[in-house]
């Protein structure tokens, strides 16, 4: 019994005692042996880096599968432009105009106008809805609507050439740097009416035909075209090669407007930037500078007042002719 019990014990230290073992060699070199470069922390599994990077992807994916959020419209070149104002909604569904959508204030107190502004959206297939003030208010964008606003493709402009496609004379309102819109409005107005083949406006630094230009113009932008020149003096110079005359407007031109001798024929009357006038380069590529006579006690005329007594001016020289 007592031999059994020491070779029990003697089995149990061998056991537990530490030393090589047998086939263990190969072991302790694979422990010593290096594990190559250190993996970077958006690749190692446990560390903030890769779960993050994993969040990231899996937030790319889930934006990837939603709708695309419309952008703001951009009420001069965006996908749509708006027409405010009784009048020149009217005057712009009359000449045919082009609109996906008329909205009506649903409190309105209609009149002929609004009678037949339906009437004319309806025959054309236009959308028509009422919808509340406030709703009209941030359409318009602070505009005067009158409780009617009419949504058009984006203002289509004409090339400069393209004026000069008009029935005899040809004479061409050019806006060298008008800024406010409201002027332009009433600019090409006033070129409708006095029978003008076009407007011509700078692409860059200047009104554009934007909503409250529309509204001004009273619809006449349907029917007179405005085109966007890049360079305005190299266009007024390719007008002069195609046979027109260039005239400016100064306080203090060569000669008073009526004793011009440029009026009846094809022409292009140029009108300054409100308080800076004609920009050099222009001035010096006008064939004649001309002014208007005013009042001692008046410092100038607003560009659209003078851009009209000179619109007018041509139209009753080129009557005489």
């Amino acid at each position: 019994m007592a031999g059994n019990s020491k070779r029990r014990g003697a089995t149990r230290n061998a056991g537990s005692k530490k030393g090589a073992q047998v086939g263990t060699g190969g072991h302790g070199r694979k422990a010593l042996e290096g594990k190559g470069p250190t993996p970077r922390a958006e690749d190692r599994p446990n560390h903030k880096a890769y779960k993050a990077k994993v969040r990231a992807e899996k937030d790319a994916a889930k934006a990837s599968q939603r709708p695309a959020r419309s952008t703001p419209r951009d009420r001069t070149s965006g996908a749509t432009d708006l027409v405010v104002g009784r009048n020149s909604v009217l005057e712009a569904l009359r000449e045919g105009m082009q609109a996906t959508m008329l909205s009506i204030f649903n409190r309105i107190d209609a009149d002929d106008r609004i009678t037949e502004i339906v009437s004319l959206a309806v025959e054309h297939g236009v959308t028509v809805r009422e919808v509340t003030k406030a709703t009209l208010d941030t359409l318009a964008d602070g505009s005067p609507h009158q409780g009617v606003a009419l949504e058009v493709p984006p203002y289509q402009y004409a090339e400069p050439q393209d004026l000069l496609e008009a029935a005899s004379p040809v004479r061409i309102i050019a806006l060298d740097g008008i800024q406010d819109p409201r002027n332009l409005g009433a600019i090409v107005r006033s070129a409708a009416a006095f029978g003008a083949s076009g407007a011509l406006i700078p692409e860059r630094r200047a009104a554009g035909m934007t909503v409250a230009a529309w509204k001004v113009s009273a619809g006449a932008a349907s029917r007179l075209p405005v085109a966007r020149a890049v360079n305005m003096v190299r266009t007024l110079e390719e007008y002069k090669k195609a046979g027109l005359f260039v005239l400016g407007l100064a306080g203090d031109g060569e000669v008073d407007l009526h004793e011009s001798n440029l009026l009846d024929g094809p022409l292009v009357i140029v009108v300054g930037a409100e308080g800076e006038g004609l920009s050099r380069l222009v001035r010096e590529a006008c064939d004649q500078v001309v002014s208007i006579p005013i009042a001692a006690t008046t410092e100038s005329l607003n560009a659209s007042v003078a851009a009209s007594i000179a619109l007018y001016e041509a139209s009753k020289a080129a009557a005489r002719a």
